[in-house]
């Protein structure tokens, strides 16, 4: 029976020092639009605000396949969207990933479309310095789609 405790406590124990850490990133205006007709993927739009230096490698979602950090670039009146590995996150220093121009997350493949109204689930994956991999998660409202 004691080892039992043992076990229920270090179970504890872990969730919350992952709390904890999950506690150092707050997440602001999550959002995306409504994905539109024929449309298999969608932006996904946010802040990042980390207590301590934090880097965004990755993310995951539910209701696509999977989830890409993109960028934009412009050159000689051409836009391009470019695959990021990463967005560094200084210490309290707000990170706006609220434009398709500059680091936003992007769901490919969508299992079914995005509607207004509904949110939409991620999890963000986040390396702080001297800590193992930080899973964050995220629901993002659904608004709706403007022409």
């Amino acid at each position: 029976m004691t080892s039992l405790y043992r076990l229920a406590g270090l179970s504890a124990a872990l969730l919350l020092s992952a709390g904890v850490y999950a506690g150092d990133i707050q997440i602001g205006e999550a959002w995306a639009r409504a994905s539109a007709p024929g449309r298999d993927s969608a932006n996904v739009y946010l802040s990042v605000t980390g207590k301590q230096p934090a880097t965004l490698v990755g993310a995951s979602s539910p209701a696509s396949a999977s989830v890409e950090l993109r960028t934009m670039t412009h050159k000689g009146g051409t836009m391009k969207t470019h695959t990021i590995g990463s967005v560094d996150l200084p210490a309290n220093q707000r990170i706006d990933m609220a434009s398709e121009h500059g680091p936003h997350l992007t769901l490919v493949g969508l299992k079914s479309p995005l509607k207004a109204g509904k949110t939409v689930l991620l999890t963000l994956n986040v390396e702080m310095p001297g800590k193992r991999g930080i899973k964050v998660d995220v629901r993002a409202e659904i608004r709706p789609l403007k022409n």
